[in-house]
């Protein structure tokens, strides 16, 4: 497979996280993003090695990032990312109006 790809929702979530850091710990965002680019690789070319998280939303995957949860969707020759959330965060709140 090794494509992947990012979702508008996902991208926001990736904006809110650097704004986060710019303000807190550049040295430490910027370590978060590089892990997150080589995490996300991995789902590309392994798309199965994440957590199933079906009872939320059918075929929902995701992966953790330093207390943060990538959330994808395997499509046919892609991996979709579709949201980058604390961890935390109650997620099946995220897809109840279509996340």
């Amino acid at each position: 497979m090794s494509i992947y790809i990012i979702s508008p929702s996902a991208s926001r979530d990736l904006n809110q996280i650097a704004d986060y850091f710019l303000t807190r710990n550049l040295e430490v965002g910027e370590k978060l993003f590089r892990e997150f680019n080589k995490k996300c690789q991995n789902i590309a070319n392994f798309p199965n090695i994440g957590r199933s998280y079906a009872h939320i939303r059918p075929g929902l995957r995701g992966l953790s990032l330093d207390g943060y949860v990538i959330l994808y969707k395997v499509l046919d020759d892609e991996v979709e990312i579709l949201r980058v959330v604390n961890g935390r965060q109650d997620l099946e709140s995220l897809f109840t109006d279509g996340g």
